[in-house]
Order: C-alpha cells, then sequence, then structure tokens
C-alpha cells in the first residue's frame, strides 16, 4: 500500500504493506492469498466443490468441523481479493485504491469489523449463477474514526464494475438501518458503474431502499458521499441527497447520463470530466462540496471533516476539545484587514482565521459562489458553523448560487446543534437579468428562511457594511438572532450612499448631500440607537466577545411551532 500511495504523489501514512495490511484485517497468511488466482473463475463455486477423496468413505463430525474451518479459511483469503488480483492491478494502475485499502486508511488501524464479508448475489440470469464473489461487490461495516464509532460502505470496482444488486443494496441498506438505530455517521465511498443489469428492477428496487433510508437519516446522523470512481444514472441521487460530498480529480465523475447519451439526444460532444468531473461538480453546478488530488488525500480531509461533526442530532454526541487557544485572545491584525473604503475588497477567509481557533477552518464549497465563504471552525474548543460575504468575489454580493450554498450550510448546522456565527460585509442582491430570469428572488429567499429557522446560538458581526435587504438576510437581530455587533466602521443602511443621494436628491448638489448622508447613515449608531444592534466593537475584541456569547448561549431553548413540515422555497 505505501508503493501505491507513493505512486499517487502522497507520503506514505505509517500502516503496513500490502501483505501486512491483508493479513491485518482478517488474520490470514498473506502468502496463501497471494497464491491463489480467481480471475476468470467464481470463488465461492471453486470453495463449494467436493473432492474425490471426501466422496469416499463418511467423516466424522470433527472431520466434517475440520474440513469446514478450512474451508472457512480459504473463503476470507477469497473474499480479500475482490475480483481478483489482476483486477486490483487494473485499479491502481488507473491511480486509483481499492475498496479495501480505502477502508483501511479511512478507519483507525484494527478498528474495522466487516458485515456480511460472505453475502453474494441470488441472480440465476445470463450465467451469474457461475459468477459469485464473497460480498458481492461492497464492504460494509462499523469502525473507528479518531476513537469513535462510524459505520461505512465501500463499492468494489473489481467485482462487476462495483455494480448494485439486490444482496449488494441490502448490505448497505443494514449499515443505514444501524446508523439510524445506534445514532451514528454513515460513509459511502462510491465507485461503480451503476445497476447491475442482468437483475434488472431487482437491482433498482435496491437503489429506491438505499434512497429512502438517506432521506430518513438526514438531519438525524451525519452523511457523507466519497465519489472515487464513476457515479452515473440512478446512483447519482443517493450521494445528491447526504450531507456532504467529496470527490476526487480526474478519477471521478457524477452524471444522470453519459457522454454516449448526451451525444444521441442532444448532438452535443462532451466528455467525462467536462460533463461530470469534480472540476464541473465543485467550481459549476454545486453538486460537490470538494474535490481531492487523490484517493489518499480525500480519506484524509474526510477524517478532518469528522472531527468537526457530533454523531448525531444529539447535542450530547459533539465532540468538544480541550480549549489551547484562549478565548480571550485579543486579534490586532483585524484592526487593518478591512479597508474602510466600503468598495475596496479583501477576503473574508483571512477575517475568520484571525478569530477561530488557532487560525484553522474546514473550508465547505471553496470553489463554488466563492462570494460567501462558509466552513466548520472551533471557537474554545467547540465546532461552529461560519458564514461570511467575501468581498473578493463579486463584492461580496449574495447571488443565486451564494444563497443557495449558504442555506444549505446554515440548515445543516441547525439540523445538528452546531451554533452560526456570521460576518456581514454585503452591498446587496446582485442585479441582471440574469439573476432575476433564473429565479434569484426564490433562491434569495432559501438563506433567508433558513436563517430564520434556525434555533441554534447565532452570532452575527458587521465588519464594513450591510446594505438593503441582504442585511436583513445575513442573521440579522430581524431574524431571532441572538447576538448582533458591529464594528465602528460599518454602515447599516438601505443602500450605499452615492444610490441613496441620487435618488433622495435627484442628482442635485451631490457632493454636499453625499456628505449629509454619510454622516448620518454611514455609521452603525443609527442600528444602535434601534436596537438592531447589541453593542459597537473594536476589531481585536472580536474573538472575546464571541466566545463569551457562544459560552453564554449553550443554556439556550427555543423551539419553532409545531408542524408536520416547513415548506422552505425550493
Amino acid at each position: 500500500l505505501p508503493s501505491i500511495i507513493s505512486k499517487l504523489g502522497q507520503k506514505p501514512p505509517p500502516i503496513h504493506p500490502d501483505k501486512d495490511m491483508l493479513s491485518r484485517l482478517r488474520h490470514v497468511p498473506a502468502t496463501s492469498i497471494l497464491r491463489r488466482s480467481f480471475t476468470n473463475t467464481s470463488p465461492l463455486a471453486l470453495s463449494a466443490q467436493p473432492s474425490s477423496e471426501d466422496a469416499a468413505a463418511p467423516k466424522s463430525a470433527s472431520t466434517l468441523k475440520r474440513e469446514f474451518r478450512s474451508k472457512l479459511s480459504d473463503l476470507r483469503e477469497t473474499a480479500m481479493l475482490g475480483g481478483g488480483q489482476a483486477r486490483i492491478e487494473s485499479q491502481h494502475a488507473r491511480g486509483k485504491l481499492t475498496a479495501r485499502e480505502r477502508i483501511e486508511l479511512l478507519f483507525d488501524a484494527g478498528t474495522f469489523r466487516e458485515y456480511d464479508a460472505f453475502k453474494s448475489h441470488r441472480c440465476g440470469e445470463f450465467g451469474m449463477e457461475e459468477q459469485k464473489y464473497p460480498g458481492d461487490g461492497v464492504i460494509s461495516g462499523v469502525g473507528k474514526i479518531d476513537g469513535r464509532d462510524c459505520l461505512a460502505f465501500s463499492q468494489d470496482f473489481t467485482v462487476f464494475g462495483g455494480s448494485l444488486s439486490a444482496t449488494n443494496a441490502e448490505k448497505i441498506v443494514k449499515v443505514q438501518e444501524k446508523a439510524l438505530k445506534l445514532g451514528l455517521p454513515v460513509i459511502g465511498l462510491n465507485d461503480s458503474g451503476g445497476a447491475r443489469i442482468q437483475e434488472g428492477v431487482d437491482s433498482l428496487a435496491g437503489y429506491a431502499d438505499v434512497f429512502q433510508n438517506n432521506v430518513l437519516s438526514s438531519g438525524v446522523i451525519p452523511q457523507l458521499s466519497l465519489i472515487m470512481g464513476p457515479c452515473a444514472g440512478g446512483a447519482v441521487y443517493s450521494p445528491a441527497m447526504t450531507d456532504f460530498i467529496f470527490m476526487v480529480e480526474n478519477t471521478s465523475y457524477m452524471f444522470v447520463t453519459g457522454p454516449d447519451v448526451v451525444k444521441t439526444v442532444t448532438d452535443e460532444d462532451t466528455t467525462k470530466e467536462e460533463l461530470g468531473g469534480s472540476k464541473t461538480h465543485c467550481s459549476v453546478s454545486g453538486v460537490a462540496h470538494n474535490s481531492f488530488e487523490n484517493d489518499v488525500s480525500c480519506l484524509r480531509a474526510t477524517r478532518a471533516l469528522m472531527s468537526y461533526l457530533p454523531l448525531s442530532n444529539d447535542p450530547s454526541t459533539h465532540n468538544h476539545l480541550p480549549s489551547t487557544d484562549p478565548a480571550d485572545r485579543e486579534c490586532p491584525a483585524l484592526e487593518h484587514l478591512v479597508p474602510d473604503d466600503p468598495n475596496v475588497p479583501y477576503d473574508m477567509l483571512s477575517v475568520i482565521k484571525q478569530v477561530v481557533d488557532h487560525s484553522t477552518v474546514f473550508e465547505i464549497m471553496p470553489t463554488f459562489a466563492p462570494n460567501i465563504t462558509t466552513c466548520l471552525a472551533r471557537m474554545d474548543g467547540r465546532t461552529v458553523g461560519v458564514v461570511g460575504n467575501n468581498p473578493a468575489h463579486s463584492a461580496g454580493c449574495l447571488d443565486i448560487d451564494s444563497s443557495a450554498k449558504a442555506a444549505r450550510f446554515v440548515r445543516f448546522c441547525d439540523a445538528f446543534n452546531i451554533p452560526l456565527v456570521t460576518f456581514v460585509d454585503v452591498p446587496g442582491f446582485l442585479p441582471g437579468v440574469d439573476q432575476e430570469h433564473n429565479g434569484i428572488i426564490r433562491h434569495g429567499s432559501k438563506l433567508l428562511f433558513a436563517y430564520a429557522e434556525a434555533t441554534v446560538p447565532k452570532v452575527t458581526v458587521i465588519t464594513r457594511k450591510a446594505y438593503g435587504g441582504a442585511y436583513d438576510v445575513m442573521s440579522s437581530k430581524h431574524l431571532r438572532g441572538d447576538s448582533n455587533y458591529c464594528w465602528p466602521g460599518g454602515e447599516v443602511a438601505v443602500m450605499g450612499a452615492k444610490g441613496a443621494v441620487e435618488i433622495i436628491f435627484r442628482g442635485k448638489d451631490i457632493e454636499a448631500n453625499t456628505e449629509r448622508y454619510q454622516e448620518r447613515f454611514a455609521n452603525p449608531m443609527v442600528a444602535a440607537e434601534r436596537g438592531f444592534i447589541d453593542g459597537i466593537i473594536d476589531p481585536e475584541e472580536t474573538r472575546r466577545v464571541i466566545c463569551e456569547d457562544l459560552k453564554l448561549l449553550r443554556s439556550k431553548k427555543l423551539e419553532n411551532p409545531w408542524r408536520k413540515h416547513c415548506n422552505i422555497p425550493l
């Protein structure tokens, strides 16, 4: 495994080489595994064939048990190889790890326990009865990530291309149902060619069972999808309903219909990468939340993300760490990061990093709608969700994509009891015919709805400007914000001074009237007088104030009126 990882361009973590890894997984002699080859023969059929010696005379019970144990050992060895050594080498040649190697890297060493290792398909059509492999193309089970329990399934592309059969789906559903029952996260490692055509509607029924469990688990337990190979057709809808989707560059893709179908129906020429590669979904469509150079980087990032997440929506399952960054630490750099001129851009992420513990964040969807920043971080050792308008891109305006991106993130945090910290520097909603025609009203209201609905602690800081309806949307006091602050250089107004003066004074005495308007409204005093902000704070004390408020708000109790479910403007 280290040699494989080295080829992928990453420094190998301290794990056993291939033979030792296989031995450690099931305590099976690695030399025995490597001697066998099941590339062109059904392993289950081999293990079931009696020898001529077996048929010679009746055997004692102890003999039968001993032989069964021997066959069981052989079958376990076979399961370790999936579709066979030749297919494993083919997988490596594509720059991909195998399903078992991925599981080995995802979980803490020696903690993964597999379920249904010997389960195989029941299909008797098209010669499938002669082709059976233990596990049937998916590895499922439970393990630990940083000492915390987690369930997972990993599709094995070396077995029938990772295609989904009825029994394959049953294994995934078992893991999903167990995770929901126990209140534990589920991670799906996707590498599949889609439905197993030989099984017809049974395969489609399996997908629907998986989808149903995705829906039932939503907002109850975290669900993560790692796209580490093909994911096409109906298979894409399960990851789409999970909380986070990670992709691997150049080896993974997602689409409902492939390039050949697109060419036939629309006469458009495209490639798998252009149609549904990681760059497309992380930067254009917004389907995926991030992409990584290779399997190892993706798995490492997944472990990092899990460290921020609770095991379920039960508040007692949060992963609180000892605080090693003083909560009252001053942030003098904040005095210089934000220019006074409201038209000069800056990177909001640099502001956020000054405030959170150890300047460490886990950014969500960094390349999609970069005009708003969403990330997970820690304040005083506890996880928080951070949202911030980013003036470095499109002046920090809210548009269709940024509204949908932030709304989904806010709702995730609210579902899992993660407090929200919002940094506001927004000139309003992006104007334009395209925005209006594509539904900025509907999409923009998603973010408003998400903030208004959220009952978790909400702390908001206006760093420079909050104009128009966007001021209301960005976790304002009017949307049940718990603590709302503004820096001395901030502005809260219907619009900027230039536009306001042109409307109010119809172009007369622009300079004089602009000065009058700025003197009155280009500061946070009016908002403070109305109680719309709780205080005007110096930038350097931002971290201390937020940490104090979050500690105070731990006992917050707020419930929305009973309803079957809300009707967010989808």
